[in-house]
């Protein structure tokens, strides 16, 4: 049988082969059933599987770059000097740059090892079929089948217990807010959607704002959908938040707010739509394009969900959100990342000294699937005051139920969040009752006298 190969499918094609073998430990496994390293048509790409394969073989796990990096230095010696070059800067090349394409290249290669594995089976069966081994041929056929397959089946509960406690895996993304970091295991998560929910004109999108500016000075790369303002006014919400120039002095201090953008580590990408004419789908062709040209997606932020458009096989509204909350928890899974959005308040929240879940507009269902819930409540004293309340009304890593005092200047997108102060929903509730009785009282005392004090 003539040598086969990946040739047809040129080097890039090959080299991101062997970059997704060593990062997808899934995926190595279904190519290690099927793969001949001779496949590839470049030895240092031969080596470079060759040693996870062999990696594998001896420890039964996937080597960490960590690890692999200690094995390209020390077990190369039986290859000649070039080789050895090669191979050690390969590894430095998809240490830094992630790779693109990869359902195509894991699909056409694990394809084309299977069908390479079946070919065998059929060449194997007709010398088996002139001694009528029946059976044998039938088990040839069967396993080159079955070779390839997702070997997976979930998360085993004891294998897998040291995972459960790995912070990296979930590549949490700070708040900027000490208090609710605590409680929520370092900040959102990759693959977790937060959400929240406030009333019109209590600052969502200034929140937003800040959660993407904390994650650019991480050096984090954020892309930012806005439904509702323009691309500029956006920008200047980050500029103001990062430079910590009021959002009036933008123009007059432009210089110096230039320099503070410029020092950021991350990267952002702000897109406008306008309001009702993107769907999740829109945003997911969005974030694809940006994949294919090779830039990292750390963060995704959508200000605000409500703002969507929904399906058109959905009659009612609220099965409308329902599946954009769905649709952005989706998003966040196929991108391995945050996503942080917004959603509005019905009219019981506008003037409340906390908001809960009751006051979510439209429908309450639509934010079963988040991971992280916080409203932001502020009443026309609490803005006079530049002050306010965060309530924590869902949080699968930790505890809820949970209000902290904050400070919240909106003349530079300043967000402070307090120490938990040990009020309740409540205490406050039963605080804000007593105050009316006594305000009632007071007018009361006023009526009766005339008015004189």
């Amino acid at each position: 049988m003539d040598q086969v190969s990946f040739s047809k499918y040129g080097k890039p094609f090959q080299e991101t082969l062997a970059q997704i073998i060593l990062n997808d430990r899934r995926f190595c496994e279904q190519m290690e059933e099927v793969l001949d390293v001779n496949f590839f048509e470049l030895k240092y790409l031969r080596v470079f599987v060759s040693k996870i394969f062999d990696y594998k073989t001896k420890y039964e796990s996937q080597p960490t770059k960590k690890v692999f990096s200690s094995i390209l230095r020390t077990e190369l010696d039986s290859e000649n000097e070039a080789i050895q070059k090669q191979v050690r800067d390969y590894f430095a090349r998809v240490c830094a740059v992630a790779a693109t394409d990869t359902d195509y290249v894991k699909q056409v290669s694990l394809d084309f090892c299977k069908k390479q594995k079946l070919k065998e089976a059929m060449v194997k069966s007709v010398e088996l079929l002139q001694s009528s081994s029946f059976d044998e041929i039938a088990k040839e056929i069967n396993t080159a089948i079955n070779l390839g397959i997702d070997n997976n089946f979930g998360h085993d509960y004891k294998k897998d217990f040291e995972s459960r406690y790995v912070l990296k895996s979930r590549n949490p993304i700070t708040t900027g807010w000490k208090a609710i970091d605590e409680i929520c295991r370092s900040g959102l998560g990759q693959s977790e959607l937060g959400v929240v929910i406030a009333p019109t004109g209590a600052g969502k999108s200034m929140v937003l704002a800040h959660l993407g500016a904390v994650a650019l000075k991480e050096g984090k790369n954020v892309i930012h959908y806005t439904l509702e303002l323009a691309e500029g006014s956006v920008g200047h919400r980050y500029d103001s938040c990062l430079s910590g120039v009021k959002l009036s002095d933008l123009f007059n201090m432009k210089d110096k707010v230039y320099e503070e953008c410029c020092d950021v580590p991350g990267n952002l990408l702000i897109k406008e739509y306008p309001t009702k004419t993107a769907s999740v789908s829109t945003l997911r062709s969005h974030l694809e394009k940006i994949k294919k040209s090779e830039q990292e997606i750390d963060m995704i932020i959508v200000d605000y969900a409500d703002l969507l458009k929904g399906t058109s096989r959905h009659k009612e509204k609220r099965h409308d959100l329902e599946s954009i909350y769905e649709g952005l928890r989706a998003l966040a899974q196929e991108f391995k990342c945050p996503v942080w959005t917004a959603s509005q308040t019905n009219r019981s929240g506008l003037n409340a000294e906390v908001i809960t879940m009751e006051s979510i507009s439209e429908a309450f269902n639509k934010c079963f699937v988040a991971d992280f819930i916080f409203s932001l409540s502020r009443t026309i004293k609490d803005k006079n005051e530049n002050t306010g309340r965060v309530f924590v009304a869902k949080n699968r890593n930790g505890p809820d139920g949970i209000v902290f005092p904050i400070h919240m200047d909106t003349s530079n997108v300043k967000i402070e969040v307090h120490e938990h102060s040990g009020e309740t929903v409540d205490s406050i509730k039963a605080e804000s009752a007593k105050k009316e009785v006594e305000d009632l009282k007071e007018k009361y005392k006023k009526f009766r006298s005339g008015g004189k004090t």
